[in-house]
């Protein structure tokens, strides 16, 4: 078994490799469209659901099974999207905690 310092260890390097650093203006335009592309299918989602299960007044027999289906996908698409955007920063956003030689400024 590993010890909860290993398990600590891991899981920092594990954040640290998931960042990407990219130029400020690829950041720009990850961050602008991924957002959009997210907010259109996590809204678009709940549209395609609620006309699926025609505003949560139909009974379950009468719901429309895939159409609610693709609603769900549409929320869970949206929100990998958005997760996945987090990912990314600039050049010059911060400084990662581990392996950091430079002292902080920020007091």
């Amino acid at each position: 078994m590993a010890s909860s310092s290993d398990d600590d260890h891991d899981s920092e390097g594990e954040r640290s490799a998931r960042e990407v650093v990219v130029p400020l203006r690829i950041y720009k335009v990850v961050t602008v469209f991924s957002t959009m592309f997210a907010v259109a299918f996590v809204v678009g989602g709940f549209i395609v659901l609620d006309t699926a299960t025609g505003q949560a007044g139909l009974s379950f027999a009468d719901v429309n099974v895939p159409l609610a289906l693709l609603g769900v996908a549409m929320i869970s698409a949206g929100a990998l999207v958005y997760a996945f955007s987090t990912r990314f920063r600039a050049e010059g956003m911060g400084k990662p905690k581990d392996g950091s030689d430079e002292p902080s400024d920020n007091g």
